[in-house]
């Protein structure tokens, strides 16, 4: 089994998932606010289980971290952008060191390396125009081995979901 890394790497996992693992996952990707007695009832399994189950998912890598997904709205308006990012020099280390000041940078929600097309796919935030220009000198302007950026601005999101299917 594969699953991703905390840097979005694809890494070997040495678990064996059984249906119940599989149950546990579903649950807590819908709501992982569950307390461990909600959460046994609805797998169908004893809390002292279910706990031993989870801490082990956590352990071997399979979940990577609980966190509170807030609604756009109480941040305050907003820009979402998606932007594309070509850069000149193709090596692993330009790459790299691109990589690694994007998913410094506060404004960088999502991150990935991506091919055919751009070397890379940001998605980002800003509150305003003028946050959002000075995220573009910080990370694109101020970098020289960014050949071209390409930004799409988010309209509307019809669909956010980070679960990943389970069996």
């Amino acid at each position: 089994m594969q699953s991703s890394s905390t840097d979005g790497s694809i890494a070997e996992v040495s678990v064996e998932l059984d249906a119940l693992d599989w149950r546990l996952l579903d649950h807590l990707q819908r709501d992982a606010s569950l307390t461990n007695q909600a959460l046994a009832d609805a797998v169908g399994a004893s809390p002292a289980t279910t706990l031993r189950r989870v801490k082990r998912l956590q352990q071997a890598g399979v979940i990577q971290r609980f966190t509170a997904l807030l609604a756009p709205r109480f941040a305050g308006r907003g820009l979402s952008a998606l932007c594309e990012v070509s850069l000149d020099r193709q090596g692993a280390e330009a790459q790299a060191a691109f990589q690694a000041r994007a998913v410094a940078d506060a404004a960088v929600q999502q991150c990935w390396r991506v091919s055919p097309g751009p070397d890379f796919v940001l998605v980002a935030w800003a509150a305003d125009m003028p946050a959002f220009h000075a995220f573009t000198q910080r990370l694109f302007t101020a970098d020289a081995n960014v050949r071209n950026v390409k930004t799409f601005f988010a309209l509307e999101r019809a669909k956010f979901d980070p679960r990943v299917q389970t069996p």
